[in-house]
């Protein structure tokens, strides 16, 4: 993926208006990203830990998501983990949570929404590529090399993106 600044970043949301990106917490540290490691810019917005952001490239233009993630219910023990429908990688306790993206246009302002199985700090770049390690889980041994599991990872999330616009 090609290094993006803020700017670009705030006008590749589809699923928000332009007030909502314009408000939306950016990270600081952009300059420092593994950008050609990763498939999409994902990161959680530090003061609404709810909420998610993806932005990846898409036909040579970025694309950015807002998420949401599902809050787990006081008093209820977290599951015993889950799989990433993204990379593929499994976690134990919180590191998969279901997000929830607002469909884009009219649909998105009717309510709609689409959701998937994420790992929680949206770090499925580096999970396939073995820059970071789930803290309690892992990945399965495949045979597809790393860039054909990156590809995979990629598929999955223009798929999801696809069902944002259906």
């Amino acid at each position: 993926m090609r290094p993006l600044n803020e700017k670009d970043i705030r006008a590749s949301f589809v699923n928000c208006t332009k007030g909502e990106a314009g408000r939306l917490a950016v990270p600081r540290d952009l300059a420092e990203r593994p950008w050609a490691d990763l498939d999409f810019l994902g990161w959680r917005d530090p003061a609404a830990p709810d909420r998610g952001y993806l932005v990846t490239e898409r036909e040579g233009r970025p694309v950015g998501v807002t998420l949401r993630s599902s809050p787990r219910r006081p008093g209820r023990p977290p599951h015993g983990g889950g799989m990433c429908s993204l990379c593929l990688t499994t976690h134990r306790g919180d590191g998969v949570c279901l997000m929830a993206a607002r469909k884009a246009r009219r649909a998105g302002r009717d309510g709609d929404s689409v959701g998937l199985y994420m790992c929680a700090d949206l770090a499925c770049s580096l999970y396939v590529r073995g820059l970071r390690v789930p803290e309690d889980g892992g990945r399965f041994q495949e045979t597809l090399t790393v860039e054909e599991q990156a590809e995979r990872t990629r598929e999955n999330l223009f798929a999801f993106l696809d069902r944002l616009h259906a």
